[in-house]
């Protein structure tokens, strides 16, 4: 297993389809990303929720993972659920993010999620974001669509347990759903982990990848 440590890293995109899906995807990671790199630029969009309480939760939620980074947030007002049927509009705002940032890692959900909204999201990224390097968080839900990760980003376990707790502490609409819940997002970190020798892990996607072997 080779270890990758990205250098020089000042600014990332994280895409989600619903208010907490970058939080439940990448929790841990963003703490990581931006307690190493105070500063870090964190560009963020998010399809619905856009004037409502979950926008507010939002807000809340990538403001204490994103303490230290300078984050701007887009939330839109994509009705939850029916993206697929918004795909001119999504597509038009996903252009004008673009326009908006220069990242060098975009973080996105899986394109092999069961969720249509995740799915057509996933399915954009790479029309607008098409020379970067683009990972698919994974969303733990319903859908028995758990994917089989090929990045893996090993975590504490005091790390995965402040994931767990801020998803539980700013998201409190989403506090009666049964999967919600620490022994769920502990549990899937935890197997992360064991694919990667850690204690917890957060693992993503990835579809394409360029290595330079010596500048040839």
């Amino acid at each position: 297993m080779i270890t990758l440590a990205p250098a020089d890293l000042t600014e990332i995109a994280v895409l989600g389809a619903h208010c907490d899906d970058i939080a439940i995807g990448m929790g841990s990671t963003l703490l990581t990303l931006t307690r190493a790199r105070p500063g870090l630029r964190v560009r963020a969009l998010v399809l619905s929720g856009g004037g409502t309480a979950r926008e507010a939760e939002e807000r809340t939620a990538l403001g204490a993972f994103c303490a230290q980074a300078d984050l701007e947030l887009t939330v839109l007002d994509v009705p939850d659920g029916r993206a697929p049927a918004h795909w001119d509009r999504v597509k038009s705002e996903l252009a004008r993010f673009r326009r908006g940032t220069e990242p060098q890692i975009v973080f996105a959900p899986q394109r092999a999620d069961a969720h249509q909204d995740h799915w057509m999201l996933a399915r954009l990224v790479p029309t607008e974001f098409r020379d970067h390097l683009v990972l698919g968080y994974e969303i733990l839900k319903w859908e028995t669509d758990t994917p089989r990760p090929v990045v893996l980003h090993p975590v504490s376990a005091q790390l995965a347990r402040e994931k767990a707790r801020l998803l539980a502490e700013c998201y409190p609409s989403q506090s009666g759903r049964d999967w919600f819940d620490e022994e769920a997002f502990l549990g899937l970190a935890r197997i992360r982990g064991v694919h990667c020798h850690s204690a917890y892990a957060e693992g993503f996607e990835m579809v394409k990848a360029v290595i330079d072997f010596g500048g040839a």
